[in-house]
């Protein structure tokens, strides 16, 4: 059903709707926490330096008008052992956040558990869940007050990478599916969990939009292009009961909708990559049109970036691609870049320049990628002139009946 929601306060969108996060522009900080297939334990909240220096990080945001960012708990250092929660990676970078005035959005499994749990088993539900409702009891404890959470980043990306190719833990083949349909399982009984907590916790669950296309003209192929296209929206079709709905899927599972969108998103069936300027290329526009068309959510872009020079020219395209896709209807609540730090690659450690700030010195200060502090400032500026220019009308969300 839908029925009124209460936004954040004081703030209003472009569209004219009660903003739901403090600025349209957010700060995604990387915390990918995942085994990698040789056994390594990946923390990149460490990594980046990010989790050191969470305070001067989130201080930074300022300058840009930025207020919100997505982050994450590091769920394999909290829970070492089965039902011990200790919460010292955490707090800081919560107590910052809420000193430096930053909405965040908290990633509570970001590929990342415990090494104790077997992912395949129901007891990967069930601590999972607890974990959840034990952050929102600690975030509740500290002053939070309507939190937003994303229970389990990227379910499709993950059930691929982990459960069908062995890139990462839990290092399967052959078995995307199954582990699709646990991460959906866990997300749910999570959100279950934090609601009992904090019944206005808002939930964004992100994943990849894609493009898939054919390479030939045989009917075959663009079947097969067809469906790998389509499986794009099993997730979130199994969070909402449409698809397997002895999952316990329901359409209240489905909240916000993050839109996770890189330049490799777009691919030929058994082929390579589409660029950006092809005739092929699918106009972002339009597949954020489709997402919001087939579940009616708002939609967050909930990661987006690129590598090094080609910064720029890409954030542009994105921003403007949501901006058009916001003036075609869709209730876009913001565009995340994702990584806003530069970091050390997942598979060789290499150093990726993909953040608006560098590698933190000795004392957390980092050197800024002052090209797209401009363009983040062109944008802040825009969204502002836009917001004065269109009325103010109530805006809905998805109630929360149980």
């Amino acid at each position: 059903m839908i029925a009124p929601q209460r936004r954040w306060d004081g703030t209003h969108g472009a569209d004219g709707n009660a903003a739901l996060f403090k600025s349209f522009l957010m700060a995604g900080y990387e915390c990918s926490s995942q085994r990698r297939r040789d056994g390594k334990r990946l923390d990149l909240a460490d990594a980046t330096g990010h989790a050191r220096w969470a305070s001067n990080d989130y201080a930074q945001l300022a300058g840009l008008g930025i207020g919100c960012a997505r982050d994450g708990l590091r769920w394999h250092l909290i829970e070492s052992r089965p039902g011990h929660y200790n919460w010292s990676s955490f707090l800081p970078m919560l107590r910052a956040a809420q000193e430096r005035g930053i909405q965040v959005i908290w990633d509570l499994c970001h590929y990342g558990y415990p090494d104790d749990l077997d992912i395949w088993r129901p007891e990967f539900v069930d601590r999972f869940a607890r974990f959840a409702g034990a952050a929102a009891t600690l975030m509740l404890e500290e002053g939070a007050e309507i939190p937003f959470y994303a229970p389990i980043n990227e379910m499709s990306f993950w059930s691929w990478a982990g459960g069908d190719v062995g890139y990462f833990n839990p290092g399967a083949h052959g078995r995307g599916l199954e582990l699709k349909h646990q991460l959906v399982r866990a997300s749910i009984a999570a959100i279950e969990a934090v609601r009992d907590v904090i019944p206005s916790a808002r939930f964004i669950q992100c994943d990849p939009v894609i493009h898939v296309i054919s390479g030939s003209k045989r009917g075959e192929d663009h079947e097969n292009a067809e469906r790998h296209r389509m499986a794009q929206f099993e997730a979130w079709d199994m969070l909402t009961g449409r698809q397997w709905p002895g999952l316990g899927g329901h359409e209240k599972y489905l909240d916000i909708l993050g839109a996770n969108f890189y330049p490799h998103n777009q691919w030929v069936f058994g082929g390579g990559m589409i660029p950006r300027g092809s005739p092929d290329y699918r106009p972002l526009a339009g597949m954020l049109k489709e997402l919001h068309h087939r579940y009616q959510r708002p939609v967050l872009l909930s990661e987006t970036g690129c590598e090094d020079e080609e910064r720029v020219p890409w954030f542009n395209y994105v921003v403007e691609q949501s901006l058009l896709a916001m003036d075609r209807g869709v209730p876009m609540e913001g565009v995340c870049w994702y990584p806003f730090l530069d970091y050390p690659g997942w598979d060789d450690g290499r150093y990726c320049p993909t953040g608006l700030f560098g590698y933190p010195d000795g004392e957390g200060n980092r050197a800024p990628f002052h090209p797209m502090h401009l363009q983040a400032q062109a944008l802040q500026q825009d969204m502002m002139a836009r917001a004065q220019r269109t009325p103010i009308r109530e805006s809905a969300g998805i109630a929360h009946e149980k």
